[in-house]
């Protein structure tokens, strides 16, 4: 079992800054990749940003040059830190780990809690 737990979440204005932070509960080296996910009222969750063990990363286009993800391998930590923030970046924002492969980010059944996130205009 993978115990996840986020951090960081809350609400701000557009154009503020949040960071966000996962740290899993053991090593994950059955796993080669953390991510964040988003999923807001009425949507189907989302893939934000994954990173994986060697600093390989991947972003939705909607985020590109405003979220950085992040990851401390030896601490088993990822972060999100979220620039330039826009109302419809609103959601609950969910750590994941798994697997990243030619691009793509496979997750697995481990999920954090969620924090939310909120962008007023």
């Amino acid at each position: 079992q993978v115990q996840l737990v986020e951090s960081g979440g809350g609400s701000v204005t557009a154009g503020g800054s949040l960071r966000l932070s996962c740290a899993a509960s053991r090593n994950i080296f059955s796993f080669n990749a953390m991510a964040w996910y988003r999923q807001a009222p009425g949507k189907q969750r989302e893939l934000v940003a994954a990173v994986s063990s060697d600093g390989s990363t991947v972003y939705v286009d909607s985020v590109k040059g405003r979220f950085t993800i992040s990851r401390e391998n030896a601490k088993n930590t990822v972060s999100l830190q979220m620039n330039s923030l826009k109302p419809e970046d609103t959601a609950v924002y969910y750590c994941n780990v798994g697997t990243y492969n030619k691009r793509n980010y496979y997750p697995s059944n481990y999920w954090g809690q969620g924090t939310q996130v909120t962008v007023s205009s």
